[in-house]
């Protein structure tokens, strides 16, 4: 009986690696990510998104992430951390600045599936701008410059997709160039 268990289960892991193997996956820093696996278990293996993860980490919304969903994330690169002042980062990430922390990150994400198509349509409809609401309770602007996504947040700072359409599980994500802030 343990010899059947120990086949199965190993035919389990293999079909399981396989099936990954199969899967459509787009490369983000450096790894493949999988749309059978959830935005943390995809972002945490991105090592363009270091700051992401520790700051999702600290803000406590790891859970939240690895939820349901559908959400839709547009994930700042480390990159696009470092274009803010330095020492913002290692101060929103103290455990008395969680809710600003928080506060931006969910600025970042909205409820809801969007790839670059139905956002793209929205952006139509909207007569060249489209209005998302965030989780944050506040609104990002999206529209095209050329072929470009571009996102206009509250303060009039704008970022650009630079790859689209990382589906995950739980939702997608698209990769942005730089942070966006709410007011």
């Amino acid at each position: 009986m343990k010899m059947i268990t120990l086949l199965f289960l190993s035919a389990f892991a293999l079909n399981s690696t396989f099936a990954q193997k199969m899967e459509k996956t787009v490369e983000v820093g450096g790894a493949a990510m999988y749309p059978s696996k959830n935005i943390i278990q995809n972002a945490v293996n991105s090592a363009d998104h270091t700051t992401l993860v520790a700051a999702v980490k600290a803000a406590g919304l790891v859970e939240t992430l690895q939820g349901a969903g559908p959400f839709t994330v547009f994930a700042p690169t480390n990159e696009a951390f470092n274009k803010l002042p330095k020492g913002t980062v290692e101060t929103l990430v103290k455990p008395e600045n969680k809710a600003t922390l928080t506060k931006i990150l969910t600025y970042h994400v909205i409820a809801g599936n969007y790839d670059a198509k139905a956002i793209a349509k929205l952006i139509k409809e909207g007569n060249g701008t489209a209005t998302l609401k965030t989780v944050s309770g506040g609104t990002l602007k999206a529209s095209m410059k050329g072929n470009k996504l571009i996102l206009t947040d509250e303060k009039g700072g704008t970022s650009t997709v630079t790859i689209k359409n990382v589906y995950q599980s739980n939702g997608v994500i698209h990769v942005i160039d730089t942070v966006v802030l709410p007011s």
